[in-house]
């Protein structure tokens, strides 16, 4: 295997707004040389979050065209992104895909986690070999099965004597906790966007509150906010993971009454910043800066608020260390193809709570 392979990453995170794909190159350093979203046709997305709220009543149909469709726009994706760069399929060592999850239950009895997004079909529409299938070894040996960037924060972040907590803000936000004389630490700390997309969509027709401004309009109800901190993930240890499937408009009816919309927005904002506050309070506090990526970023009100509950820990973008926060998560989807390809662990137990380092990923080959 060349040392300047190139890879591409792929992924659609909770909120299932869009795939992101990165062409990635890691030796002799870690380069994203193109990145681009592609939108989700707006049908195949509705299907998909109603699906991921409900998917006890998925029938195999359901399941077997949605399977189908996600995987070609991911391949979609995957070619769009080479057809930008200039690059052609046959200079591409493999693509890492994560998917599109649509159920992720690591504490069931028995544990599994399903992504979907055929591998098969990619490999098949792009020429290109597709590893895939992600989390499903770290489940099997009893691991969480994510999160599994802190692999990747670690090589991207890591600041020595210092103890830094990387943020990834997507539908759920999640930390890796980063320093030197301390096992590495990484989990979910519960909803970043995901719960405050569907609250806009119910109520504004909107994918999402822009820019935070319909949150900005209401104003966060303190017992609601208790009510929902109760939630016993919350103060569980790590190692824990989480997503849709616990956080959604169910859970969230269980506890709203009769609060105004528009300060429900509100409330859920503050959810968000004050699970995560507590989060690095209660796992890293001796950390000296926290650095955020993912689309939460694009939320200034979020961002502004997570920023006062911080303090006086710094919070900063991992853009101003050079790394374009909208791809982190992508760009460790390509490295965990590159590590499969090498035979090389992508987990970290320590994280995960697996019995020891797995080889994450499954290979589906390109036709020759």
């Amino acid at each position: 295997m060349s040392d300047d392979a190139l890879y591409v990453g792929l992924i659609s995170g909770t909120s299932a707004d869009g795939i992101d794909a990165v062409l990635a190159r890691f030796e002799p350093r870690i380069e994203v040389l193109a990145a681009q979203t592609l939108p989700w046709p707006a049908q195949l997305r509705q299907r998909i979050v109603a699906l991921a709220r409900d998917s006890a009543h998925m029938t195999l149909d359901d399941f077997g065209s949605l399977d189908a469709r996600v995987g070609d726009c991911f391949a979609e994706a995957a070619l769009a992104l080479l057809a930008e760069a200039g690059v052609h399929p046959t200079a591409v060592r493999a693509i890492g895909s994560h998917g599109q999850t649509l159920c992720h239950r690591p504490r069931a009895n028995p544990p599994f986690t399903l992504q979907i997004g055929n591998p098969a079909l990619i490999a098949e529409r792009t020429g290109i070999d597709v590893v895939a299938d992600f989390r499903a070894a770290d489940v099997a040996a009893g691991g969480q099965g994510a999160p599994l960037l802190p692999v990747l924060h670690r090589v991207l972040f890591d600041a020595g004597d210092v103890t830094r907590v990387v943020l990834n803000l997507g539908g759920i936000a999640n930390v890796s906790v980063l320093g030197a004389g301390r096992p590495m630490l990484g989990f979910d700390t519960g909803p970043a966007s995901c719960l405050m997309d569907a609250w806009a969509l119910r109520h504004l027709g909107t994918p999402r509150d822009d820019d935070g401004a319909w949150a900005a309009s209401g104003q966060a109800d303190p017992q609601l906010l208790a009510r929902l901190l109760e939630e016993p993930y919350f103060g569980a240890p790590p190692p824990k993971s989480t997503g849709r499937e616990q956080f959604n408009l169910d859970w969230l009816a269980r506890h709203v009454a009769e609060t105004a919309p528009a300060d429900v927005q509100a409330t859920l904002l503050m959810l968000t910043v004050r699970s995560i506050a507590d989060a690095v309070a209660s796992q890293a506090g001796d950390a000296g800066e926290v650095l955020a990526c993912g689309g939460g970023l694009h939320n200034p009100v979020l961002m502004a608020a997570l920023a006062d509950a911080l303090r006086p820990v710094p919070l900063r973008s991992t853009a101003e260390l050079g790394i374009d926060p909208d791809f982190v998560e992508a760009t460790a989807f390509a490295w965990l193809a590159r590590e499969r390809l090498a035979g090389r662990p992508g987990n970290v137990p320590a994280v995960t709570g697996a019995r020891g380092p797995r080889v994450l990923g499954n290979v589906s080959l390109a036709p020759r």
